[in-house]
């Protein structure tokens, strides 16, 4: 009786060691016949977002500089802080 259970616990193992060499062989040819990854392309660029109300007021307020300078008339300030409204 002892025999037959060792011989039972040999095959037992035998058979649990051939399935993970037979499992890890074909992990591996699968890993072999996989095509190599192909890298990801980078994001595109996105469009910069609308100006938000901070760059609106720093642009009216360079114009408005600009204006007090003498570098703008009132006809080109009004033109450009239309632009920079209707953005």
């Amino acid at each position: 009786m002892p025999r037959m259970l060792r011989r039972a616990a040999v095959l037992g193992a035998t058979a649990h060691v051939a399935s993970k060499r037979g499992q890890a062989r074909a992990e591996q040819q699968a890993a072999e016949a996989a095509p190599p990854p192909v890298p990801e392309a980078p994001p595109e660029a996105q469009p910069a977002p609308a100006a938000s109300s901070q760059d609106t007021y720093a642009d009216l307020m360079k114009l408005k500089e600009l204006l007090d300078a003498g570098a703008l008339t009132q006809e080109e300030f009004d033109a450009q802080k239309a632009k920079i409204l209707s953005a």
